[in-house]
């Protein structure tokens, strides 16, 4: 005492959670237990909706599990369920999402296996030599996907926002693979892919541990470690605009200098041919972000 997580369903939060505090505070005044509240903290995790009605046997319209766990398989059950909605939000039972959470599903299986077939895998990635841009950029998406699922799934419960960042990786990970890339970054990214799903999906990514050649259970695994320093980007993309519209993209190196940044977007040839017999009579530069050319 007290429960580090309570966890409960949102139609049982009034009662027993009144009861519970009730008892508790009892207890505590009578100098039986050391605490004065059950819980330290509190999730109440919303109901399943089916065309906006909550599911239940009375209804009559409860989907059941294994009727999905039959075409789809468990797992997709399970991301399905935990994509869908913030867990203290209600799910809205959708049959084409639980379709698309497969075919995802399909999308990780199919490139981990591909990436098995070409005999690309190394196992040691201790070191990456010498790394390109492309080498750079897939690294930083590894590591900020390992920070946000770490931070959504692990502290604050929103499952839904960390599978969407698996999502990302996986599509950062697809074009990656069409270069020359770096077998030791791409066997880091692969790796922690198939653990940061592991949770969510654990069968699959049973599987897909073994395939790439590692021993033991995905699940008895450490947690993927957060390198900041792959997180530190040596360019930025900037929007340039004129007059509050945007008319280009210009890739400058970070932390540029507000006068290097402006004579670098007043030399894009778009830009120069839209200010052409204008008088600038302001450029506003915000760093690595933006930079605005008012013209008249």
């Amino acid at each position: 005492m007290n429960v580090d997580q309570y966890i409960g369903g949102v139609e049982h939060a009034i009662l027993h959670l009144l009861y519970a505090r009730f008892f508790t505070k009892v207890l505590y005044d009578m100098g039986l237990v050391s605490v004065d509240e059950p819980f330290q903290n509190l999730l109440t995790q919303g109901m399943v909706l089916m065309n906006g009605s909550k599911m239940s046997k009375s209804k009559g319209n409860v989907v059941s599990p294994e009727t999905i766990i039959g075409k789809f398989g468990a797992d997709t059950a399970r991301l399905f369920i935990l994509f869908a909605a913030p867990p203290e939000r209600d799910l809205e039972w959708n049959d084409s999402a639980v379709e698309g959470c497969y075919r995802f599903i399909n999308r990780v299986w199919r490139f981990v296996y591909d990436y098995v077939q070409n005999d690309d895998r190394v196992m040691d990635y201790s070191s990456f030599g010498e790394l390109n841009g492309k080498d750079k950029d897939m690294r930083r998406l590894t590591h900020t996907t390992i920070k946000r699922v770490t931070d959504d799934a692990g502290n604050r419960f929103n499952f839904n926002t960390a599978i969407s960042a698996i999502m990302e990786l996986v599509n950062g990970m697809y074009q990656y693979k069409e270069q020359d890339y770096n077998k030791a970054v791409m066997a880091e990214a692969v790796d922690t892919l198939i653990l940061l799903l592991a949770p969510f999906i654990p069968h699959v990514t049973e599987e897909l541990w073994q395939e790439v050649g590692h021993a033991g259970s995905v699940h008895k695994q450490n947690w993927p470690v957060l390198d900041e320093k792959a997180l530190v980007a040596e360019e930025a993309t900037v929007i340039v605009q004129i007059n509050g519209k945007v008319r280009d993209k210009v890739v400058m190196p970070m932390n540029l200098d507000k006068a290097e940044a402006e004579k670098l977007a007043l030399a894009q040839p778009k830009i120069a041919e839209a200010i052409a017999g204008k008088d600038i009579k302001k450029i506003v530069v915000v760093p690595n972000k933006l930079v605005n050319i008012v013209a008249g």
